[in-house]
């Protein structure tokens, strides 16, 4: 089991940045690969971004391609998101999830989850 605590939402303008950050425990976390996933009120959890356990494979959900990008720091134990020209559509409680194996876009598939963080793009 890995516990993961996201950080670095906010409210930001539409085109404007923001960096999320998961902080995992344990000391196995460069056995996991990482996930980010969105939820929007009334709205299904949606994948946003992934990344392997050795940061070599990253994959993006159409929505954010080209302006968020995933990365890891495996000394910190430390994954993040870095978000560029926000729109207010992408609005949501952000969350970190993690699993073992491969990445995924099934969020059914990660067993790990943070407590999320709120993203509020303005118009």
């Amino acid at each position: 089991q890995v516990q993961l605590v996201e950080s670095g939402g906010g409210l930001v303008q539409a085109g404007g940045s923001l960096r999320l950050s998961c902080a995992a425990s344990g000391r196995t976390f460069s056995s996991y690969a990482m996930g980010w996933f969105r939820q929007a009120p009334g709205k299904e959890r949606e994948f946003v971004a992934a990344i392997s356990w050795n940061g070599l494979s990253t994959y993006y959900a159409d929505s954010v391609k080209g302006r968020f990008t995933i990365s890891r720091d495996t000394d910190k134990n430390t994954v993040y998101l870095q978000m560029n020209s926000l729109k207010p559509e992408d609005t949501a409680v952000y969350y970190c999830a993690a699993k073992i194996g491969t990445p995924s876009r099934n969020y059914a598939l990660y067993d790990n989850w943070g407590q999320g963080t709120q993203v509020t793009v303005s118009s």
